[in-house]
């Protein structure tokens, strides 16, 4: 209506202006009593006059009402476009005989400033769409979906959706004589990405969250309460010439992307490279993390992109055969963290440098990790008087008076770190897609599906870095109403260990001399009463059971029921393939392994 009223108050402009060049350039008249020609009378303005303005502005009504459906449309499909208004409005065609012309509305591509060629790929229109709100500047999209997933397992777990690839049960365990089904909504995954722009630069939000975590009230019995968790809380800014800065809680850089450098969403719209699995952990063999960091990204245009992060730490640990002579992790604080979970001290932050190249065919990425450990070594705590030979092991301590005490207390630290790399191609019009990653340093074991260990305990109390290696490759096929997918994974730990002359025993991760004569025999729980205690899972008796390398093979598929304006309805089956094995046992010539079929079902709609 506003353009229209333009139109209607233009169109009385020219009209003017009309009267006003007869006034100036009379074409007849007599002269004025002074002397001079008499301005010319205006000609009268006729119904035909009146009918045909009016024509034109309902002409312009109708294309004005056309071009906005077709604006609709293609914001709908997430292919917005500026529409830039050219307006022709008069065409004399002699200095006396003005005429009145239809108006033309014309639809033009945006033309873009010169800097805006270097800044990229962008991803705010990409992660909007049909229920964005425009609100004073700001755009809002609510996204996300719901989903209703069932999964079997042949061995059971004790766990949802999301599966813990290195706890897989050994031979002897109860659990492994039981097979497990669950049926869950916990993987409902609600969305909020909001943008805006302030001068030249673009700001934009992304809140993203599941059910996945567990609090002590949370129950399967009745009423399913579980605890909403964060998965994604950051914001962005883009600057021209291509820089950008993020922080918050993201995918780290580690992550794959599919394009450039840029955050990706939780529903797989945006520069998602993920497995596209039904399970919420994802494949053995895919480096990830989600976790608070900061992170600055420069764009030489679409073909190269660099960035640096600065993400949180943390630590995972085996420390067998060390006993009160370290300080590595504690449990979580009350009412900060998981009280049942172990967290790390950690002396500074994960550092992460990645480049990035999109030549034209493929996408490509190398990237680099730094990580630094540290604990607390009590050197005169692990021995007595008694054992004079251990002062060759613990040099630290100063006498074998100070047996005991900490008297010679002092930190240990240790740098890790890993390269990785990341190829990624499409084939046939992008039907077909085909990728390879690699990821192997030493520390860096958390960044891998499995959850393997980062670091062990020297006998001396001292942190030993643990060499760890992740291998992920993947090949999809994608159609109009299918996704078939499959992957094939592998991360391996390598053994880690020292001898302990104070114990007489090897100590560390993957020792040979560890004792796996029990990984293949079931234990009654209890302690041999009739009442016994309450049964504890998975519970053996000598089976050390340190894992060498996990290795799953997985196919599967997504199906679009419907796919629309109002939304997505698609439905998905897993299988995997899981198998754990463990470092053997060398006394005993053992090699025990863990094994699972695992199948999935997944009914999802997403937001439009």
């Amino acid at each position: 209506m506003k353009r229209t009223k333009h139109l209607f108050l233009t169109a009385l402009s020219l009209a003017a202006l009309s009267a006003g060049v007869w006034a100036e350039n009379p074409a007849s008249g007599t002269p004025a009593a002074n002397g001079t020609a008499p301005a010319p009378t205006a000609p009268p303005v006729t119904a035909a006059d009146v009918q045909a303005l009016k024509d034109a502005l309902a002409a312009q009504q109708k294309q004005i009402e056309r071009l906005t459906q077709q604006l609709q449309q293609m914001q709908a499909v997430n292919q917005p476009k500026n529409d830039a208004v050219g307006l022709t409005n008069v065409n004399q065609t002699s200095q006396d005989t003005p005429t009145l012309q239809p108006a033309v509305l014309t639809l033009q591509e945006p033309q873009q400033p010169a800097e805006a060629a270097t800044q990229g790929p962008r991803i705010n229109k990409d992660m909007e769409g049909p229920l964005t709100i425009h609100f004073k500047g700001i755009n809002i999209t609510p996204g996300g979906f719901v989903a209703a997933e069932f999964l079997r397992r042949s061995r059971a777990l004790g766990a949802d959706i999301v599966t813990p690839f290195n706890n897989l049960t050994m031979p002897g365990a109860s659990q492994s004589s039981l097979p497990e089904f669950f049926a869950t909504a916990r993987q409902t995954r609600p969305t909020v990405y909001i943008s805006s722009r302030e001068g030249r630069v673009d700001f934009s939000g992304y809140i993203s969250g599941d059910f996945l975590s567990s609090g002590v009230t949370s129950t399967a019995t009745q009423t399913n309460g579980y605890t909403f968790r964060i998965r994604q809380a950051w914001g962005q800014a883009k600057f021209p010439g291509g820089w950008s800065f993020l922080g918050g809680q993201a995918w780290s850089l580690v992550t794959e992307n599919k394009a450039g450098i840029e955050p990706s969403d939780d529903t797989g719209r945006t520069n998602d490279a993920r497995p596209a699995t039904i399970d919420g952990g994802y494949n053995v063999g895919f480096t990830f993390a989600r976790q608070a960091g900061v992170r600055l990204t420069k764009s030489f245009g679409d073909k190269v992109a660099i960035a640096f992060a600065v993400e949180n730490a943390q630590a995972t640990v085996t420390t067998s055969g060390n006993t009160n002579d370290y300080v590595l992790v504690q449990a979580g604080a009350s009412n900060t963290y998981n009280t049942t979970s172990t967290y790390g001290f950690n002396p500074s932050p994960d550092l992460i440098a990645k480049i990035a190249f999109d030549p034209g065919f493929g996408h490509y990425e190398i990237f680099g990790l730094s990580d630094r450990f540290q604990d607390r070594v009590f050197p005169c705590e692990d021995y007595s008087g008694t054992l004079p030979a251990a002062t060759a092991v613990l040099p630290a301590c100063p006498s074998l008076a100070n047996a005991g005490t900490t008297t010679a207390d002092y930190n240990s630290s240790k740098s890790g770190g890993g390269f990785g790399v990341n190829a990624r191609w499409a084939f046939d019009n992008k039907h077909i897609v085909f990728g390879l990653h690699g990821f192997g340093g030493s520390g860096v074991g958390r960044y891998g599906a499995s959850q393997l260990s980062d670091v062990s305990i020297n006998a001396d109390g001292t942190v030993r870095l643990i060499k760890s290696l992740q291998g992920l490759a993947t090949l999809e096929w994608h159609s109009k109403k299918f996704d078939v997918y499959s992957y094939v994974g592998s991360e391996y730990a390598g053994r880690t260990y020292s001898y302990d002359p104070v114990q007489n025993v090897l100590v560390g991760y993957g020792a040979p001399t560890f004792n796996d004569s029990g990984c293949y025999t079931e234990v009654a729980p209890g302690t041999g009463t009739l009442t016994g205690t309450t049964p504890v899972p998975g519970s053996l008796s000598k089976c050390s059971s340190q894992t060498r390398d996990i290795t799953e093979g997985t196919i599967g598929f997504w199906y679009r029921l419907h796919n629309g304006a109002r939304g997505r309805y698609q439905w998905g089956m897993q299988y995997s393939y899981v198998n754990r094995a463990t470092w053997a046992d060398e006394v005993h010539g053992l090699e025990p392994h863990g094994l699972d079929n695992m199948v999935f079902t997944s009914f999802r709609y997403y937001l439009p």
